[in-house]
């Protein structure tokens, strides 16, 4: 692929007995946005979080431009850097207010000034409509609000890619629409994301492609209105019998 930004080539992992990824294929283009989906264990999260190191591969590369992710000499930190993830639990430190919990990984990780900290901080604020919760507190936030905090801080190290791990799936219907809003944003605006979920209103607004793995494997991969108006496997029309 032309200006590939991600390469996983044979990607395998074992947890015991049980294989989660079998021989993963995938290359992502730059500014691409890919929408993962499947049945729960078919391997989604685990091949997205082998991408910035949260799960080590037993065999097979995972390479970001012309790093190799998966060697043992990777600059793990440097990784994580360039490659915010965003989980299906905000995991905010409760203790530290909305800005803090935007500022605090540039500060350490990156040792920048507070004044651009907070000034990147307060912009993401707005971008993601919570200007006015800059003072607040995790527990004084809705489930939507803190998911797009946890936006705004994995934005705030200034990724090249975001990965999303089932982003809505906690919160409630109400709630969805609101960091649906800030995603398709951001897909927009030409960031590379891989993400893990079952919203198909974002997959028809936003993804690229739509990839549907199961058992370990990429079943089948295509534009979203081919893949869901006329999936070539079996596997794949059963899976979207009962989704759509």
């Amino acid at each position: 692929m032309a200006d590939s930004i991600i390469r996983i080539q044979q990607a395998r992992k074992r947890f015991g007995r049980v294989e989660a990824l079998r021989g993963v294929d995938l290359e992502v283009a730059r500014g691409e946005v890919i929408l993962i989906v499947g049945p729960s264990g078919s391997g989604k999260s685990t091949l997205l979080r082998s991408v910035n190191r949260l799960e080590t591969l037993s065999s097979g590369e995972i390479w970001i431009e012309d790093t190799c992710v998966t060697s043992p000499h990777a600059d793990i930190r440097r990784i994580r850097e360039e490659v915010g993830m965003v989980f299906q639990s905000f995991n905010l430190f409760p203790h530290l207010s909305v800005t803090e919990n935007i500022t605090l990984a540039p500060g350490i990780v990156r040792r920048e000034q507070a004044s651009v900290t907070l000034e990147r901080a307060g912009a993401l604020l707005a971008r993601v409509g919570l200007s006015d919760k800059a003072h607040a507190y995790p527990d004084q936030l809705s489930g939507g609000q803190q998911q797009r905090v946890a936006i705004a801080r994995a934005l705030a190290m200034q990724p090249k890619i975001m990965l999303f791990d089932e982003p809505t799936s906690a919160l409630d219907p109400e709630m969805i629409k609101e960091v649906l809003d800030v995603m398709l944003d951001l897909a927009r605006e030409g960031m590379t994301m891989l993400v893990v979920s079952h919203e198909m209103g974002f997959a028809r607004a936003a993804a690229d492609r739509v990839v549907f793995m199961d058992e370990g494997l990429v079943v089948e991969s295509g534009p979203p209105d081919e893949l869901f108006n006329r999936p070539k496997e079996e596997r794949t029309r059963s899976f979207l019998e009962h989704i759509l």
